[in-house]
């Protein structure tokens, strides 16, 4: 039974584990989104989104703390340089993980994950949506009532004329 046995493994010592974690999470600090199995990219997330928070204060403290999960310089820069200025108002749920299929090789399941603020496709479709005026099913009703009060008006403007040239004669 695996009672209150809350983290994966990942087939590996503890050693091992963490430094396959730090790697990870210092890569995709640096590259914003990686390839990897849906297993390692379950427990990254994990291990990273706390890095992440810490990151939203920028002292020294913070910074050595980061540095001793990352043992990577260069992570940890583009982490407080990069990855903090976009995060600053997200509450949390700063990455995301897709589903690519399996590899090839093994048919591991394999996954991408990514920091969420660092997506082109999905940002720009939101700043562009953010300009547009939404359109929906109903709005087409509302065309064609307008067209309907058009004509509703033009009848009545057309019997009114009616009435005053037969009032006139």
């Amino acid at each position: 039974m695996r009672h209150g046995d809350k983290i994966n493994n990942l087939s590996r010592t503890s050693a091992h584990r963490k430094a396959l974690l730090a790697n990870l999470a210092s890569q995709l600090f640096q590259h914003k989104r990686i390839f990897t199995t849906l297993a390692k990219a379950k427990a990254l997330r994990v291990y990273a989104e706390p890095l992440i928070t810490r990151a939203k204060e920028d002292t020294m403290h913070n910074r050595r703390v980061v540095f001793s999960y990352l043992k990577n310089k260069e992570g940890v820069k583009a982490l407080f340089d990069e990855v903090r200025e976009k995060i600053l108002n997200r509450n949390g749920g700063y990455t995301r993980i897709i589903k690519i299929g399996n590899r090839k090789g093994d048919a591991a399941e394999m996954a991408m994950i990514e920091l969420v603020d660092f997506n082109d496709i999905y940002t720009n479709n939101k700043s562009s949506k953010a300009g547009k005026k939404s359109r929906t099913r109903r709005g087409k009703g509302s065309k064609a009532k307008s067209d309907t009060t058009t004509t509703n008006a033009e009848q009545t403007s057309a019997s009114n004329e009616t009435e005053n040239n037969s009032a006139a004669e």
